[in-house]
């Protein structure tokens, strides 16, 4: 995997470069839309490709490492021919799906055990193990298993696991090294910063992960539980030690003004489920705002969806007709309000990108972060 940097935006750190992978150019910053079992909900991959223009989606270890299982995906040749997407692949180690099973997980050195959300079976998670269910799986950027610590943990908690995530990675790192890819196309592995909200340990956490030259770096750990402001000033921290000349993935964020306030701080890579799941619940992003499909005002407004719109159904269809799917409890209601929304999210890094090259990107930032939270 190669990172081109290609631009710099003045008055602030956003950047625009291209990652090149044996499945396709990425152009960044950008957004990923999440693919947690394989599909991205409601959406086709004709829809992906033509008409939201994703350049990479999310799968998840957890879930596809459950159902439908190894042997089924190293049958199919890997993900890629498993599902239809032959562009680049992204894929959570699982870490942060097996912690938040609070109640049917155990950490010790050795790894992550847990009990299976589907049938209560127990599985073990390691670092060499999910590398190599990764390898299976055969995604182009793959992550290493740390343990995501909640935003509002305590310092004698975070250092403990900063600690594990530490000597995790430094495991998984050398089994990534020791092993090869499946199905002939090269995979890239990135270990994942944590250390909560204390900016000392996210300092130590960057540190140690820059230490192995990594394809790119994540951040993880933010958008759980800690006010917006923390997280900002805790992507800061960790961009100020990661290699400029790497991709800087922010895990799990987020909304619309998030995007972009990270993106004014370096980060080139981010993904959220929030673009499907509002959708499904009848929430629109849109340049202007946000739109509760369900209110009554959009019941006799035959506007386009969103004037101007990049995708098909933005134009296909009026914010009446949207509603009256919403409120009829429709099935095609979601799968409209998913497409709109995905392709308003990479729209909307697509113009950061745009403006990055342009030079007056921090100015468009602040004049859309002003739009962007209004509930219209």
């Amino acid at each position: 995997m190669q990172f081109t940097l290609e631009h710099k935006a003045p008055g602030c750190e956003a950047r625009a470069g291209r990652i090149h992978t044996d499945h396709g150019e990425i152009l960044t910053p950008i957004f990923m839309p999440v693919g947690t079992a394989g599909a991205v909900k409601g959406v086709h991959i004709h829809e992906l490709k033509d008409d939201i223009k994703a350049q990479i989606i999310l799968g998840n270890t957890y879930h596809l490492y459950l159902r439908p299982g190894m042997d089924v995906i190293r049958e199919a040749g890997g993900l890629h021919r498993f599902n239809g997407w032959d562009r680049p692949i992204l894929t959570d180690s699982g870490g942060f799906q097996v912690f938040s099973l609070s109640a049917n997980r155990k950490l010790t050195e050795e790894g992550a055990a847990f009990r299976s959300h589907i049938d209560g079976s127990k599985h073990l998670f390691t670092p060499e193990n999910v590398v190599d269910i990764q390898r299976t799986i055969g995604s182009d950027i793959m992550m290493a298993l740390d343990e995501c610590a909640p935003g509002t943990s305590d310092r004698q908690y975070t250092r403990k696991s900063l600690d594990l995530t530490k000597r995790w990675l430094e495991r998984g790192w050398k089994h990534y090294k020791a092993t090869e890819p499946l199905y002939g196309h090269y995979q890239s592995y990135f270990p994942i910063v944590q250390g909560c909200t204390y900016p000392d340990l996210r300092r130590e956490a960057a540190g140690h992960a820059a230490s192995l030259g990594a394809d790119g770096y994540a951040i993880g750990g933010l958008a759980v539980g800690e006010p917006a402001e923390v997280m900002y000033d805790m992507i800061e921290v960790v961009n100020e030690i990661l290699p400029v000349d790497r991709p800087r993935y922010l895990m799990g964020v987020g909304t619309p003004v998030n995007i972009l306030e990270a993106i004014d701080r370096g980060v080139d890579m981010m993904d959220c489920v929030m673009p499907t799941r509002n959708g499904r619940n009848g929430l629109l992003f849109t340049p202007e705002g946000t739109m509760n499909m369900r209110n009554l005002k959009w019941a006799h407004d035959f506007s386009p969806l969103w004037e101007g719109g990049t995708s098909f159904v933005d134009s296909a269809y009026s914010k009446a007709y949207v509603r009256h799917l919403f409120i009829a409890n429709e099935l095609l209601a979601m799968q409209i309000a998913s497409i709109h929304n995905l392709a308003f999210y990479l729209w909307l890094v697509g113009e950061a990108r745009r403006h990055i090259v342009a030079g007056d990107f921090h100015a468009w930032k602040t004049e859309m972060v002003g739009k962007l939270g209004r509930r219209l």
